[in-house]
């Protein structure tokens, strides 16, 4: 069986680490030094309960409050991937307006997305606490995580979890998690 194509966007606050949670996942490593990211694309092959995936992620610029839904980013992306750094209010308050302009765009209720709060190994530094984001999370159905790019924490998680919502969605497994046969 062919891989199944998957377009995720990842999207966030400025340096929230959505370039460095991609490369952990794709390279294996953490990558340190910061330089805003325009747009980069990276594609891994991915098996999530004997499926063979292939995943393509969008690691957008980031955004602010005033920055405009690019209409590209809801064109052919099955889910997203929202990204909080839990060292920064504002990163949390961005998440939470672009998931409102997601909503606009796709004029749908629900729509695939791993809310993750990044940076734990900064947990000296923290102000989001993980029950703001799981609250978050709860409201908007989406799943979420928190992570650590830099420790490799629960990368893989985001993008395996990403994939069951995307099937979810599109009513390949049952909330429940069963798999279905038609």
């Amino acid at each position: 069986m062919p891989p199944k194509n998957r377009k995720v966007a990842v999207m966030g606050y400025r340096s929230v680490g959505k370039s460095s949670l991609c490369i952990q996942f794709v390279d294996g490593q953490f990558v340190d030094s910061y330089a805003p990211t325009i747009e980069n694309t990276f594609t891994k092959n991915l098996r999530v309960r004997g499926q063979e995936y292939g995943l393509e992620l969008v690691d957008t610029a980031g955004q602010d409050e005033y920055s405009i839904f690019p209409a590209q980013y809801s064109m052919d992306i099955h889910g997203y991937v929202l990204v909080y750094s839990i060292t920064s209010e504002k990163s949390f308050e961005v998440v939470q307006i672009i998931y409102d302009k997601i909503l606009d765009m796709m004029g749908k209720v629900t729509v695939p997305i791993v809310l993750v709060g990044n940076k734990t190994d900064l947990h000296m530094e923290r102000v989001v606490t993980t029950d703001q984001g799981r609250k978050i999370a709860e409201l908007w159905k989406a799943v979420f995580l928190e992570t650590s790019a830099k420790q490799h924490e629960a990368v893989n998680d985001i993008f395996t979890r990403v994939i069951l919502e995307i099937e979810k969605a599109d009513g390949n497994i049952s909330p429940e998690g069963k798999c279905r046969v038609s």
